[in-house]
């Protein structure tokens, strides 16, 4: 019962990010917001795997931690230059 209560939790809080991707129009605050999506997401996916006892699944997300972020930071950087770039 409980574990299942901080399951919906962890959903709960994949909603925050979301609502502020949805409001904000700055590309690295809506970047900002799919990393910490992609961060609870991944740790979601330890905590499935640990109640499961399935370690496989569990390092799947120790790579999306590990690897995951740094990509999608790189996307945002890339995409403020060519902005930066077109508007100058």
């Amino acid at each position: 019962m409980i574990l299942n209560l901080a399951l919906i939790a962890m959903i709960l809080a994949l909603l925050i990010p979301i609502y502020t991707v949805c409001k904000d129009q700055d590309i690295w605050q809506r970047m900002l917001a799919f990393a910490s999506v992609a961060s609870k997401a991944a740790i979601l996916i330890l905590v499935i795997s640990v109640l499961r006892d399935d370690w496989m699944i569990g390092v799947v997300g120790v790579i999306i931690l590990s690897v995951g972020n740094a990509g999608l930071m790189l996307l945002a950087h890339i995409i403020k230059r060519m902005n930066d770039l077109a508007s100058t």
